[in-house]
């Protein structure tokens, strides 16, 4: 406000100053407008400050993106420039590792930006921070051939590694298969059992199928649907030729050759040798060394000596390898360049598998055909026995002097009504009235003479015996009675 006036308050007149709290409250209100007013001031400069820290640190020469990404590399290593500098001139492994090359790499400007930083060297402090380390590194001759022959070291070893293996799988799962006796008896029966299923067709009387095949024949079942043909032949061949059960215990290497890829291989190889191949012609033309502490050219021809020699023996491998293959296509009548080896040993390895896993399958289904077998015995046998048992309750006559063992076998016929099966008409139900007193009779006097003494036995009996003759006409026993009474009622 233009009219507005400000006055301190020593400069008014006694009569127009305020009372003693208007004064106190306007001393207030006067020191807090000039405290912020210094405040203000004082940001006014600090911000001033900043924005020329800003200026003098703003990127010349880079985007924002890439130093951005340099920023966040320097700041994950933490390794001061120059010795950043100095590991790659004398490829010090200790220091610049296999994922700090991949990154300078990635990273690094281009080739042009870099040769202006190179001569902004007088200009470093006033740049920024991802410029200054660009400009550290532009000190060092063919920066880019140098990280790329370092990476190329420390990964050798690894590729050498990865290679190898999967060359020597693949050159001894064609040796083993070509050398197993077994699993050229498994293709003999095969063929066999497939000419005589296939007989009187046009596929009949074949003089050989393809490999592929093999994983075919869990296709082929029974009427019954409970087993296939992989089910039967490994049925045969454990029971006929247990020699060709063995056959998978010589085909060791046939898993690992399946997992094997020769395009891939072929890719390794070639991009192996282009490496090697390259970097020979690269230190043919290298510079000579800046400084003392430019040790490249020196360790890099000592490694390319190395691995040069290693690449040849792992080549001449791989050319036996390619060999082996063609030979077990003319062994087996397949062309190699249409069916590749990892196709090839990946349908022999589930054939494997398969085989095998038949073979456990027949032999869960027989334990169970036992298990059942015996079940159906066990329960024939519980029938038997309960059968003849109840023969065995069947009065035994004929037994030699035990009396006791008759009395309990026809009190037991008695019981349970044997002894009255037939059926009886009026003079058989008199007669075997009779019958049933002779015997009742009979028993009594057997009774008594258990209980008399052996010297008292004789008479008794012979009386008894003597007043039965008439009415029982000479019977001496109870099968004679019985015998006796059957005729009469006859």
């Amino acid at each position: 406000m233009g009219f507005w006036m400000f006055q301190p308050p020593f400069q008014l007149a006694p009569s127009l100053l305020p009372h003693q709290p208007i004064r106190r409250n306007l001393l207030r209100l006067s020191s807090s407008l000039h405290l912020t007013e210094a405040k203000k001031e004082q940001d006014g400069a600090d911000e001033k400050k900043q924005l020329q820290k800003k200026k003098v640190k703003e990127l010349k020469i880079l985007d924002s993106k890439c130093s951005q990404n340099l920023c966040i590399f320097l700041g994950s290593f933490r390794v001061p420039y120059e010795e950043i500098k100095n590991a790659i001139l004398e490829v010090n492994e200790k220091v610049i590792t296999e994922s700090m090359v991949q990154s300078l790499i990635k990273l690094l400007p281009e080739a042009e930006q870099m040769s202006v930083l190179a001569e902004m060297k007088e200009e470093y402090n006033d740049l920024a921070e991802s410029e200054q380390f660009a400009v550290v590194m532009s000190g060092v001759k063919r920066l880019t051939p140098r990280l790329q022959a370092v990476l190329f070291k420390l990964q050798f070893e690894e590729q050498l590694n990865n290679i190898k293996p999967d060359v020597v799988s693949v050159t001894a799962a064609c040796e083993e298969l070509s050398q197993s006796h077994a699993f050229t008896k498994l293709l003999e029966i095969i063929l066999l059992v497939g000419n005589y299923m296939n007989a009187g067709s046009r596929n009949g009387k074949a003089f050989g199928f393809s490999i592929s095949y093999l994983c075919k024949l869990r296709d082929t079942k029974s009427a019954d649907l409970k087993q296939t043909l992989l089910h039967f032949l490994a049925d045969v061949c454990q029971e006929k030729y247990p020699e060709v059960m063995g056959f998978a215990d010589e085909l060791i290497h046939v898993e690992k050759a399946s997992r094997v890829s020769a395009e891939t291989l072929q890719k390794n190889l070639d991009l192996m040798g282009r490496q090697i191949k390259n970097l020979k012609k690269d230190l043919e033309t290298f510079p000579p060394p800046q400084s003392d502490k430019d040790l490249f050219v020196e360790k890099m021809s000592s490694f390319v000596c190395t691995a040069d020699e290693q690449f040849e023996k792992l080549d001449m491998l791989h050319k036996n390898m390619e060999k082996q293959y063609n030979d077990l296509g003319e062994y087996f009548v397949f062309d190699p360049k249409k069916i590749s080896v990892e196709e090839f040993f990946g349908d022999l390895n589930t054939f494997k598998n398969m085989f095998q896993q038949a073979v456990k399958e027949n032999l869960k289904r027989k334990e169970a055909e036992e298990k059942i077998k015996r079940a159906k015995l066990a329960r024939e046998k519980a029938e038997k026995e309960k059968e003849e048992k109840l023969k065995n309750r069947v009065l035994d006559i004929n037994a030699e002097g035990d009396e006791t063992g008759i009395m309990d076998g026809l009190l037991e016929a008695l019981q349970s009504g044997a002894a009255f099966k037939r059926k009886r008409g009026p003079r058989q139900a008199a007669n075997h009235r009779r019958a049933g007193n002779a015997v009742t009779s009979i028993l009594a006097k057997e009774l008594m003479q258990e209980g008399t003494p052996s010297s008292s036995k004789q008479p008794a009996k012979k009386k008894s015996d003597e007043k039965e003759e008439p009415k029982l006409e000479g019977a001496q026993s109870l099968e004679e009675l019985l015998d006796a009474t059957s005729s009469r009622s006859n």
